[in-house]
């Protein structure tokens, strides 16, 4: 028998998205089928100013974002805090060097459109692989 309370959030998820449609499916699949609390923002320079003041268990960013892109607002939350799991999605197809860096400096990289069941599966995974870690 579980002792998991259904209602609670399984994770706290910060989306750094600028296409509203984009960030309206994202926010809907987490919610709805993966549970998890979810908040969306536009800009990645706040996003990562919360980022560093608030716990979260997971950020979930795009690569083209204006003003700072998902690589720059990835190498800051490296240094910044390094412990927390971050995911890059991304609608472009990136080859070279930029994907390099974003596929060995991520935690995960998923291509749009990301199948639900595949977005949940990786945001739980990654949260809980976390969660799994001890602190230091």
């Amino acid at each position: 028998m579980s002792t998991a309370d259904p209602a609670r959030p399984r994770g706290r998820i910060l989306l750094v998205e600028d296409n509203a449609e984009a960030a309206y499916y994202i926010v809907r699949v987490l919610t709805t089928m993966g549970h998890f609390e979810v908040v969306h923002l536009l800009d990645p320079a706040v996003a990562l100013r919360r980022a560093i003041a608030e716990p979260w268990d997971l950020v979930l960013t795009d690569v083209d974002l204006p003003g700072m892109s998902g690589l720059d607002l990835l190498r800051a939350l490296r240094q910044e805090v390094p412990a927390l799991p971050v995911a890059v999605v991304t609608a472009d197809v990136i080859v070279g060097a930029t994907a390099h860096a974003l596929r060995t400096g991520a935690d995960a990289y998923l291509e749009k459109p990301v199948p639900p069941a595949r977005l949940v599966a990786v945001a739980a995974s990654l949260i809980a692989g976390a969660a799994a870690e001890p602190s230091a």
